[in-house]
Formats: structure tokens, sequence, C-alpha cells
């Protein structure tokens, strides 16, 4: 496989340690050449999980350990049953850590990984390995995996969720998921290296922003005069494929330094 490019590598960066970012996915809806949000971080831990198969190789999807879940819509954990498949076929002895909040698990085990929809695969195959492992994190808490401290963080949206701010070697990743406008989580995200943040709809759609807890490119604005010191680099995910060009031409006309709209496979060094 040849190396993909690499974008928005940032300057000056003292002692800190460069943090990868691979998008394998970012889109808010399926459409060819659109696919669901996941974000790989330094190859191994993957932040919301709604595309993984489709894009990573075999070897590339076994470096998976920590899978980091903002809430329990199906765009955001639609891959991780596939992996677990993936997995057990390849007859690996290795567990994935599925880390959510306890309603995002309840909803998992009971609607999905039930064995009518999937098969269970954190009893598979024997219940002492299995290949995925549900880790709960509450919101407001943090947990250390491989040298990274995470912090989970609520955000609003129509289910329980939460963003997740990951750390490591000086470097701080601020991934909202999805949201409508917030509070805590943006006490946190200031002076973020990379903020990751959705936009979903554009300005001309706002009620449906609101009624669905999501952002429109104006609604994002608002929001971010709420951050103590902007990231320095705001990549905006989450976009409506119907709509993109639209949100791109919004998010252009935001004109704040640092922004721009992610696409799938791009990858960065923060």
């Amino acid at each position: 496989m040849s190396p993909m490019p690499v974008s928005g590598a940032f300057q000056d960066r003292g002692e800190r340690a460069n943090m990868k970012l691979r998008v394998l996915g970012c889109a808010g809806a399926e459409f060819p050449g659109f696919r669901p949000p996941a974000f790989l971080v330094d190859d191994h831990l993957l932040l919301d999980a709604g595309t993984i198969g489709a894009v990573l190789a075999g070897e590339e999807q076994w470096n998976i350990r920590h899978i980091f879940i903002t809430h329990s819509h199906l765009d955001h954990i639609r891959a991780i049953p596939a992996l677990a498949d993936n997995i057990i076929v390849r007859n690996l002895h290795q567990t994935v850590c599925v880390h959510a909040t306890p309603d995002a698990i309840a909803a998992m085990r009971k609607h999905l990984f039930n064995g009518v929809i999937w098969p269970d695969f954190t009893c598979l195959p024997d219940r002492n390995t299995p290949v995925i492992s549900f880790v709960p994190i509450e919101a407001g808490a943090s947990t250390v995996v491989s040298g990274y401290d995470i912090r989970a963080v609520a955000v609003n949206h129509t289910v329980p969720a939460v963003g997740y701010l990951v750390s490591h070697a000086g470097t701080t990743l601020a991934y909202t998921g999805d949201t409508g406008p917030t509070v805590d989580f943006w006490d946190h995200a200031s002076a973020a290296d990379a903020l990751i943040v959705e936009v979903s709809f554009p300005n001309s759609m706002e009620e449906m922003a609101l009624t669905t807890r999501h952002l429109t490119s104006s609604l994002l604005r608002a929001e971010l005069k709420k951050i103590g010191k902007l990231p320095r680099r705001i990549l905006i995910t989450h976009p409506k494929p119907q709509y993109r060009d639209t949100i791109r031409r919004e998010i252009e006309n935001l004109a704040l330094e640092g922004i721009e709209l992610l696409h799938d496979g791009a990858v960065f060094e923060l």
C-alpha cells in the first residue's frame, strides 16, 4: 500500500511528539464516496467506528486495540461487528476494548451484539478471551490506555453522548462526536492542538439541526465563542453529503484561521 499524503503538519512543536490522525470516514450520511465517522490515532486507537474494514487492510485492522465510542447511533458503531468477525475468522487471539458510556454499552448489548442481529462477540470465542470487551467510561472521567490520557465529556445529542479529549506527549486532540449547542465540552477544548467538531447541516436548515441536536456553520460560530483559546486547527466533520458544497462555502465564510472541512482519507500530523 502506498503511503497516504500528509497534510496539516504543525510547526514549532518544541519537545512535543506528533500525533498521527487518519480520517477513515467523516460524513454525516452514507453515499458513494462518503463514509461514516471514524478517526484513527497513531494507527491503533480509534475514535468512533463507522468505518473500519472498508478502508483498512487486515494488518491495519489487527493493530486496533481500543475503540472509544461517542454514542450509540449506528453510523458511529456499525463497523465494530465486522471487525470482530474479521478477527475471529483470522483466528487471532486478541481482544478489542470498546470504551463507551454505560448507556451506549447497554444499547450495543441489547440491539447489536445480541445473538440475533449479530453474534455476541463479548463471549466469543469464549468468555475468558472474547474478541470484544466493553469498558464503561463515565462522562467527566479519564482513562489511560497505552500512554494516552482520554477524558470523556458530555455533549448535547438526542441520545446520551460524550466527546473525547485525547492527550499524549504534550499533544491534545479534542473530538465532539455528534452534538448540538453544548457547554461543558468547550471548557476542556481550550488551546487544544486540534478540534474535530461536527457541522451536519447548512445554515438554512438550522431548525432541523437544533431538533436533531447537530450544528450548522452559524451555530458553530456561536459555540467557538465559548472556548477560551481556539484550537490551532479546527477540523469539520459529519456534513450531510447532499449539502457538502454549501457547508464548505459557509465554513469558508467563517474566515477562521486553521479551519477546514475534512474529507475521507485525510491524514494529519498534530
